[in-house]
């Protein structure tokens, strides 16, 4: 599995860097590379906090994983405070309040033990998996509970109610403070990057724009002194041309107390790797992406559940955004263009037009006239200032991504699916290779997805074949209600959509 897998608010792998720095050369066979920490700024030296070594070492972890345990009671603090109404006064909403409390430190428990607190190196919708799991527990214990206590029905469903709400704000007050925690310097865990030349800097890049994953990279230093035990990176990363560095892997093992390996790299991708125990021997697999029947008939009944009821509240507005599109460029307001589905059926995507009727013409003479946009569409297929856009109207609807909303008919029609590799146009598809094309027609494409919540139209050919393959190896049910919830935001957003 790419070590640049994007997390719920990351987008995919960077592209390599064209630095010549040449510190981040590779370090020569033989010789373990000395990590040292003059220049890293330790938020604990500047405060001037004098506490023993070992304490400094386990204080990050320790206040990150408080501070998100109290964001975590803050969540089911408001949830307490949005049902107080509901609540029944006298003792039997006492009794409610005791079960809110004993149901909140059994979750926060369970939370704990399936390591959320501080949860690095987790993507998003592992962690919405593990709290939907923890939060089932709960529900269960009450339910076990409810049937031991007169009128225990009312009971569960009150903590049910609780529990479910909790699981709704935590996200929120768990993303404060993990902000807190990177703004305070105590988020991450330190990690020192040994790669081949032009390696580093895109690996720091990528760490740094997507920290909520937990890693704070260092660059190797030159400087051979020996460092304190406290002033070491705890990490390892390992990347480009390992081969000479495997007899140091020892020695390393000793220095760092974890070496990872990266089997990705900004210019090599391994698609489908996962860890293999053979018998107590250790190994890798590569695998394909794919789903089970069970699976796939979860994704399409959640899609008519949602798509079919979401049709009849957004019609109205459907309509008055067709009669805008009308009064601008009277014609056709829908649009359906053939593009390649599952298997690589044709599906006849539905759209509003936000385009001219003669966007074709438009477009041919702008790229005989400007060369720098047809660069420019060659790169993204879209244009940042498109001239076939309709005035006001087209602008709007493409950057909320309102003119998709007509694909619910294609999503209740079985055609496609809420969460997916996008289906792309005939000429977008042509620039992509062979195996791609046929790994995307193993999937139903979808509404929305990885490439939506992340760069959307700011991403190239290249970085977008990349997050849809991330999401073809790795998808799950999980990953899709991650990617469906994180849309929300992303479209708020309007980065990147044009």
């Amino acid at each position: 599995m790419s070590s640049f897998a994007p997390s719920a608010m990351t987008s995919g792998p960077p592209k390599v860097a064209t630095t010549n720095d040449t510190a981040s050369r590779a370090a020569p066979a033989g010789s373990v590379p000395p990590v040292t920490a003059a220049k890293i700024a330790d938020p604990l030296r500047q405060s001037g906090l004098n506490m023993p070594v070992a304490l400094r070492h386990r204080f990050p972890r320790l206040a990150t994983s408080s501070l998100l345990v109290a964001g975590d009671i803050a969540g089911y603090l408001i949830a307490y405070f949005a049902l107080l109404s509901f609540l029944p006064n006298g003792s039997e909403g006492t009794v409610l309040e005791r079960a809110f409390a004993l149901a909140a430190l059994a979750a926060i428990v369970l939370y704990a033990s399936a390591g959320l607190y501080p949860g690095y190196r987790l993507h998003d919708h592992e962690h919405l998996r593990r709290r939907t799991i923890a939060a089932f527990k709960v529900a269960v214990l009450a339910a076990l509970g409810a049937i031991l206590l007169p009128e225990g029905e009312r009971l569960l469903l009150a903590v049910i109610g609780f529990l479910g709400l909790g699981l709704i704000v935590q996200p929120v007050m768990h993303w404060l403070a993990r902000g807190l925690c990177w703004r305070l310097g105590i988020w991450g865990e330190r990690a020192v990057i040994i790669g081949g030349r032009n390696l580093t800097p895109a690996l720091m890049a990528h760490f740094k724009d997507h920290w909520q994953y937990g890693i704070r990279t260092e660059p190797l230093s030159s400087d051979t002194s020996e460092v304190s035990p406290d002033g070491a990176p705890s990490i390892a990363l390992i990347a480009g041309d390992t081969a000479s560095l495997v007899a140091d892997l020892a020695a390393m093992r000793r220095k760092f107390a974890e070496v990872i390996l990266l089997s990705d790299t900004p210019s090599l991708k391994v698609s489908g790797l996962r860890p293999a125990d053979v018998g107590g021997e250790i190994g890798i697999r590569l695998t394909t992406g794919g789903s089970s029947v069970s699976s796939d008939l979860v994704r399409r009944i959640l899609d008519l559940a949602i798509a079919i009821p979401a049709t009849i509240v957004i019609a109205p507005f459907i309509m008055i955004a067709a009669a805008a599109i009308y009064a601008i460029d009277p014609g056709p307001v829908f649009f359906r263009h053939a593009r390649e589905g599952l298997s690589g059926k044709p599906v006849h995507v539905l759209k509003l037009r936000t385009m001219y009727r003669d966007a074709e013409q438009r477009l041919e003479a702008l790229f005989r006239d400007n060369p720098a946009m047809r660069a420019e569409w060659l790169t993204h297929f879209k244009l940042k200032e498109d001239p076939r856009v309709l005035p006001v109207v087209g602008h709007l609807l493409r950057s909320t991504s309102f003119d998709e909303l007509p694909q619910l008919v294609n999503i209740i029609a079985g055609e496609m699916a809420f969460v997916g590799p996008r289906p792309f146009p005939e000429y977008h598809l042509l620039a992509m290779d062979g195996d791609f094309r046929d790994k995307r027609r193993s999937v139903t494409p979808g509404l929305t997805g990885l490439w939506q919540i992340s760069e959307r139209s700011s991403a190239d050919l290249e970085l977008q074949q990349q997050l849809d393959e991330f999401y073809i190896d790795n998808r799950s049910l999980w990953f899709d209600w991650h990617i469906l919830l994180s849309t929300i935001p992303a479209v708020f957003k309007r980065r990147g959509a044009y």
